[in-house]
């Protein structure tokens, strides 16, 4: 027993460092591309500035690309829907730019890694295990402590995202990151119904009925005073920034920004991966309820 206790030990001492190395090497990587990254002009595509660390895809580049080309006194964030954190979009602005932030997630064992996690001690981070609705979502955000400006929020709850950011007004971000569903098309302002209890996977088997279409998204922004500014090379999700703090950077319409997304994450009726492509995602889905956010009407896909 004791020589297992020992090897349990030594296991965890190295997953450990070897961890601690990683990130080194990583905040190392980062650091190298942001420092190339300043030096950029103002770019027709903001894909062009990509480049990951900590994001799903190379969000970071963006982010960084964004803070550097608009003014953003208040280094705070809000970041919905991070699972672990290990990969996100805010990580890297923590760790690298030492901005403080407020993370959101359903899941207690995620906030409970996090908590665990050096970045929370290291720097000022609050993470907060909630079930984001349009109803609490500026009680759980004005309960942290945080109100009026704030540098960044990020979206990406893959369901109510468009009506959790309809209701947001305790805080007023400088740049948004909401994410897409690129499935839905280009053509449309559409977005699910509003469900508080909106769960991606339950709500349809095939996983590809969640979200707004970019369009819908860029209907609120416009409603809330932004001006969207372009979206990631994967097409999942679209940047906003105040119109008053756009500078040099150029407004596009939804339908310029729109990035058909690739994404083979399907499933079939058993739960399986199906990794439908093409307009075959579209099919799948074809016929579900949507609200139109012009119209005020639900439609059909």
């Amino acid at each position: 027993m004791k020589r297992m206790t020992k090897l349990v030990n030594v296991l965890h001492h190295f997953l450990y460092t070897s961890r601690k190395a990683q990130q080194t090497d990583l905040l190392l990587l980062g650091t190298l591309l942001a420092r190339q990254n300043k030096e950029l002009p103002v770019l027709d595509n903001i894909s062009s500035a990509e480049f990951k660390v900590f994001s799903q895809t190379g969000d970071d580049g963006i982010i960084q690309y964004l803070i550097n080309k608009v003014y953003t006194p208040e280094t705070t964030f809000i970041e919905f829907g991070v699972e672990n954190y290990v990969e996100s979009n805010t990580r890297f602005l923590l760790k690298y730019n030492n901005w403080s932030g407020l993370v959101i997630d359903g899941s207690e064992k995620s906030i409970r890694y996090i908590m665990s996690d050096d970045i929370y001690y290291q720097h000022n981070l609050k993470a907060l295990q909630a079930f984001i609705t349009a109803e609490n979502i500026n009680d759980l955000i004005g309960g942290q402590g945080l109100k009026g400006e704030i540098g960044l929020l990020s979206v990406d709850i893959d369901g109510n995202d468009y009506w959790v950011w309809k209701a947001i007004h305790v805080v007023d971000p400088v740049i948004v990151v909401a994410e897409y569903n690129s499935v839905f098309g280009i053509d449309r302002a559409v977005t699910v119904p509003y469900k508080p209890d909106f769960v991606r996977e339950h709500a349809h088997y095939s996983y590809l009925y969640f979200g707004a279409s970019l369009k819908a998204l860029c209907v609120l922004a416009e409603e809330k005073g932004y001006a969207f500014v372009g979206s990631n090379s994967i097409g999942n999700n679209a940047y906003f920034v105040k119109k008053n703090r756009l500078g040099e950077l150029r407004a596009l319409s939804a339908e310029e920004g729109y990035v058909y997304s690739r994404f083979r994450e399907s499933r079939d009726k058993k739960g399986n991966l199906n990794y439908l492509s093409g307009s075959e995602r579209y099919e799948c889905i074809k016929g579900l309820a949507v609200y139109n956010v012009m119209t005020g009407q639900e439609e059909q896909l």
